[in-house]
């Protein structure tokens, strides 16, 4: 799972077993659940060649220009509109099934029949965001918090799981919040909500378009 820059969630104890949250500002929001490789038959693929530090700032930037136009432009299912958002997410805005999810997740059950399951921990181990992807609908990866609002949504381009594809998440309110063109398991060109490039991920480490390290992540 793609861990990437955004907001997250500070947990704060009131009345007991009773939870309120605020939003705070932290390094890494929730992986998005799509990274991880799902129980679907996959093509086999010709490892792709990372040549970011050999070619010219030219060919950088055409590269950007063309995921960005992909992911963004006028041909792309999953740059919606927030009354586009509204209309197609509508039914994801609440886990009806909140508490089972909850218990799923918080008891380290990763998948069963209907759906895969990934747990968010805040420092002192208490689980703040649970997520989901549904067997039936793995285009959608849906974060919610523990009484079932739905907080983030990752959404996946026709492609997924095959490479190359693209993903977005949005925010509840149907805000921008990133988007990675997946070129493949290893190689990924990650952009900002204002639609700007901020790197490209290999393996794990990200790097600009100078070729400086700017990440690391875990778990690669």
């Amino acid at each position: 799972m793609k861990k990437i820059l955004a907001i997250l969630f500070c947990i704060f104890m009131f009345s007991g077993n009773v939870f309120a949250f605020e939003e705070i500002f932290v390094e890494e929001k929730p992986p998005m659940v799509t990274s991880q490789e799902p129980e679907i038959a996959q093509k086999q693929y010709t490892e792709v060649k990372f040549d970011w530090f050999d070619i010219t700032d030219s060919e950088k930037s055409g590269i950007i220009e063309e995921y960005k136009n992909i992911i963004f432009g006028n041909d792309s299912k999953i740059n919606l509109t927030k009354d586009e958002f509204r209309t197609q997410l509508a039914k994801y805005k609440k886990d009806k099934d909140f508490k089972h999810h909850y218990m799923l997740a918080n008891n380290g059950v990763t998948q069963d029949e209907d759906a895969r399951y990934n747990p968010f921990y805040y420092k002192n181990n208490t689980l703040v965001i649970y997520a989901i992807m549904y067997n039936n609908d793995i285009h959608h990866a849906l974060y919610y918090n523990p009484y079932g609002r739905l907080y983030y949504v990752d959404i996946t381009s026709d492609q997924y799981p095959d490479y190359p594809y693209y993903s977005v998440q949005y925010d509840r309110k149907g805000n921008l919040k990133s988007a990675i063109y997946f070129v493949s398991k290893d190689i990924q060109y990650m952009f900002n909500e204002k639609q700007e490039f901020i790197g490209i991920w290999y393996k794990d480490k990200m790097y600009n378009c100078n070729g400086k390290q700017i990440s690391t992540r875990e778990g690669w």
